[in-house]
C-alpha cells in the first residue's frame, strides 16, 4: 500500500503554506480581553489571497473552474489553516460547495460554484440545531408552499395523501417552492455569508438542505459569540420561502455534508494541536530550571511524548475518515463510524494537547501577550463543534449494535 499523498495534494499543501505564512494568530484582539466578538467579520484580505491561489476552487470540478481534488486535499489545507488560527470560512464554504456539486441541480451548481472559486461567494452552514444537541435537521421544518387564491397550481401529493398546490409565482419563477420554519444556533460566519445551508426535515421525515440568503424575508440573525471569540449567529427562520432549485432533497445529501464538516473539523484540530506541541517544544527547550532546559526533565518529556501519541492517533483516524469519504470505499461499518472515531480522537486529543501545553508553559501560558491562550480557546471550540467525544461514542455504539461483527 502507498500511504503518500499525491503530487496534486502536496502542491495544495505548499500553496496553503505560502498563503498562511504571513498570518499572525494574534491579528485580532484577544478573546480573553474582549467583551464581545473579536471582530465584526472574517479576514477578507486572507480570503482574497486564498482565491488568488486557487485554494477556494481546489475541490471544485474543472467544469466549474476548479482542480477537482478530493476531501483529503481539503483536510490538508485545513490542517495548515489551523496552525495560524486562520479566521476564514474555508471549511464551511468548501464543504457546502462540494455538497452542491455532488447533490444539487446542475443549474444551481453553475450559478454558485464558479463564484465560490473566485472568492465572490461565501457559504456557511447551520449544523448545530436549536441547542447544539440532537440532529440539526430536526430543528427546522420544510414544507411545500401552498399557493393562495389565484395562484397557479401543479400536481403533487403531500405525505398525508392530500394535494399540494404549487405556486408558479415563487421567487425565481420556479414551480413549487418550500417554506422553512425553525432555528439553527451557532452558525459560523453567518453575518458575512452570502448563502447559509440549512438542514431541515419534511413531514415524511426526510432530511433536506436549503440554501438561504441571510437577507431573505423571514430570516433573522441574532448575534452570538463563540468560545474562541468569533461572531456567530442564531439563524431564525419564520415562513422563509425558497425555490425548488434552492433546496437539495437528494437522499443522503445532508448526512454526507455533515460527515465532511466533522472530518474537516478533525483536520483543524490536528493542525492546531501540532502547532501547540511545536510551541511547547520550543518553550521547554529554552526554559531553564536548576541550570537545565525543562525539556530534559523526565516528567516533562513523558507528558510531551503522550501528547505526540495523541496527535499521531488523531492523524491516522483523520485520514481514514477522509479516505472513506473521498473514495466511498466499503467497510465492515459505514463511513460514519470512521468519522465518529476520528472526532472522538480529535475532541479528546486536542483538549489534552492544549491542557498539557498550558501546564508545561507555567504562568507564561496564561499571558495574553503570548498566543497560547488563543489556541486553547480555539481548541475548546473545535472539541465541542459538531458534537463532543461522548456524543460520537454513543453514535459509534449504535453503529456497532446495528452492524455486529460476522
Amino acid at each position: 500500500m502507498d500511504f503518500t499523498f499525491s503530487e496534486e495534494q502536496q502542491a495544495a499543501v505548499e500553496a496553503a503554506r505560502a498563503v498562511f505564512s504571513g498570518v499572525a494568530p494574534d491579528g485580532v484582539p484577544s478573546p480573553a480581553l474582549t467583551e464581545g466578538a473579536v471582530a465584526d467579520d472574517f479576514d477578507r484580505a486572507l480570503w482574497s489571497r486564498l482565491a488568488g491561489s486557487d485554494l477556494l476552487s481546489l475541490v471544485l470540478s474543472p467544469d466549474h473552474g476548479g482542480a477537482g481534488l478530493d476531501p483529503v486535499a481539503l483536510c490538508l489545507v485545513l490542517r495548515e489553516a489551523a496552525r495560524v488560527l486562520a479566521r476564514v470560512p474555508l471549511l464551511e464554504t468548501c464543504a457546502v460547495a462540494m455538497a452542491v456539486e455532488r447533490y444539487g441541480s446542475p443549474a444551481l451548481a453553475a450559478e454558485l460554484l464558479p463564484r465560490v472559486g473566485r472568492g465572490e461567494l461565501v457559504l456557511t452552514v447551520g449544523a448545530h440545531g436549536r441547542t447544539g444537541h440532537g440532529p440539526a435537521e430536526l430543528a427546522v421544518t420544510a414544507r411545500r408552499h401552498a399557493a393562495g387564491p389565484g395562484g397557479a397550481t401543479g400536481g403533487g401529493t403531500a405525505a398525508g395523501g392530500g394535494s399540494v398546490t404549487r405556486d408558479r409565482s415563487a421567487p425565481g419563477g420556479e414551480g413549487g417552492g418550500w417554506v422553512l420554519d425553525g432555528t439553527q444556533t451557532g452558525v459560523p460566519w453567518a453575518q458575512g455569508a452570502d448563502r447559509i445551508a440549512v438542514p431541515a426535515h419534511t413531514s415524511d421525515g426526510r432530511a433536506v438542505l436549503a440554501l438561504v440568503r441571510p437577507g431573505h424575508e423571514g430570516v433573522t440573525l441574532a448575534e452570538q459569540v463563540s468560545t474562541n471569540g468569533e461572531l456567530f449567529a442564531e439563524v431564525r427562520l419564520r415562513s422563509v420561502r425558497v425555490t425548488d432549485r434552492e433546496l437539495i432533497d437528494a437522499e443522503g445529501a445532508w448526512e454526507w455534508l455533515r460527515g465532511l464538516l466533522t472530518t474537516g473539523t478533525c483536520a483543524l484540530a490536528l493542525g492546531l494541536g501540532e502547532q501547540v506541541l511545536a510551541m511547547t517544544s520550543a518553550y521547554t527547550g529554552k526554559r531553564e530550571q536548576f541550570g537545565f532546559p525543562v525539556a530534559t526533565f523526565q516528567a516533562v518529556a513523558v507528558q510531551a511524548a503522550d501528547r505526540y501519541i495523541d496527535l499521531r492517533a488523531m492523524e491516522a483516524t483523520l485520514w481514514q475518515a477522509a479516505w472513506r469519504i473521498s473514495t466511498g470505499a466499503a467497510g465492515a461499518l459505514p463511513a460514519s463510524a470512521d468519522i465518529a472515531v476520528a472526532k472522538i480522537w480529535a475532541s479528546e486529543g486536542v483538549r489534552r494537547v492544549v491542557q498539557t501545553a498550558q501546564h508545561l508553559h507555567g504562568g507564561f501560558g496564561a499571558d495574553t501577550d503570548y498566543p497560547l491562550h488563543r489556541f486553547h480557546a480555539w481548541a475548546k471550540q473545535l472539541e465541542l463543534s459538531l458534537g463532543p467525544a461522548a456524543a460520537h461514542e454513543e453514535a459509534l455504539g449504535d453503529l456497532l449494535a446495528a452492524h455486529p461483527p460476522a
